[in-house]
């Protein structure tokens, strides 16, 4: 059982304004912007998919899947590939910022609005200086519903 003093390290990256954590055991790698394959009959905020080191990943807007307004990609646009159970997907993000060191005593319930985000997404916040990182809960938005049918990607 991981002990409660441990310290975790997670990345920071932005959407909007905001500021969110997901733990770098789950970050595959942050890269630049590329050309992403459109799949049709996908979600709204699914962009396609990408041949990553021979892998398909599909590829969501985080910002179209948290309810925020599209915006053209910037030189700061990065692509977040992370993996859970065997799952890797993509995410778009405004910016990835750093990695940081939390211990499981820095993190705090949510609070009732947390912005944008629906609270089943966010596993609580952390106040670092005059930082406040939302962490996300990857189980939560890694659902079937983000994943394009795999008759989809072979079609």
């Amino acid at each position: 059982m991981e002990s409660l003093k441990e310290e975790r390290k997670i990345i920071v990256f932005q959407l909007d304004k905001e500021e969110y954590g997901i733990p770098v055991e789950q970050v595959q790698s942050i890269e630049k912007m590329q050309q992403i394959t459109r799949v049709p009959h996908t979600k709204k905020f699914i962009k396609g998919v990408l041949n990553m080191r021979g892998v398909i990943t599909p590829i969501a807007d985080l910002r179209i899947r948290f309810g925020l307004e599209e915006l053209p990609v910037s030189e700061q646009t990065r692509m977040i590939i992370v993996s859970l159970d065997n799952i890797e997907v993509g995410f778009i993000v405004d910016a990835a910022n750093d990695v940081v060191d939390i211990s499981a005593d820095d993190i705090e319930q949510p609070p009732e609005a947390a912005g944008s985000v629906p609270a089943d997404y966010i596993i609580g916040v952390v106040k670092l200086n005059k930082r406040l990182i939302t962490l996300l809960d990857l189980k939560t938005i890694l659902t079937e519903e983000l994943l394009p049918s795999k008759e989809a990607v072979q079609g």
